[in-house]
């Protein structure tokens, strides 16, 4: 028989507990706005009028830039995202057999 190392890590023995119970499975707000597409042109608009002192002149490409990113439309078919409904169809395959109140 070979000794077990004393005061080891591997040597402690480790007990599974069971998870506690979850009442169901959600990603909480999964369909939250995306980052806004004109922020990289409103910081280089604003970069520009800090470094130049507002001059019209030098930063006139970059306002054209941002209010032609400003004035077109939106995508409005954007897709929801179906998380939750695939965490709430594989929940029971999670939780496993149990008792019904």
């Amino acid at each position: 028989m070979v000794p077990k190392p004393q005061g080891s890590v591997a040597a402690k023995s480790v007990t599974n507990r069971p998870l506690p119970p979850l009442p169901k499975l959600r990603v909480r707000r999964p369909n939250q706005p995306e980052m806004n597409p004109c922020l990289g042109a409103m910081a280089s608009v604003l970069g520009c009028w800090a470094s130049s002192g507002y001059s019209i002149q030098g930063c006139a490409q970059l306002e054209v830039k941002l209010r032609q990113c400003m004035d077109a439309p939106r995508n409005p078919n954007t897709k929801k995202n179906n998380i939750n409904y695939h965490l709430s169809r594989m929940y029971p395959k999670i939780i496993g057999p149990h008792k019904r109140n």
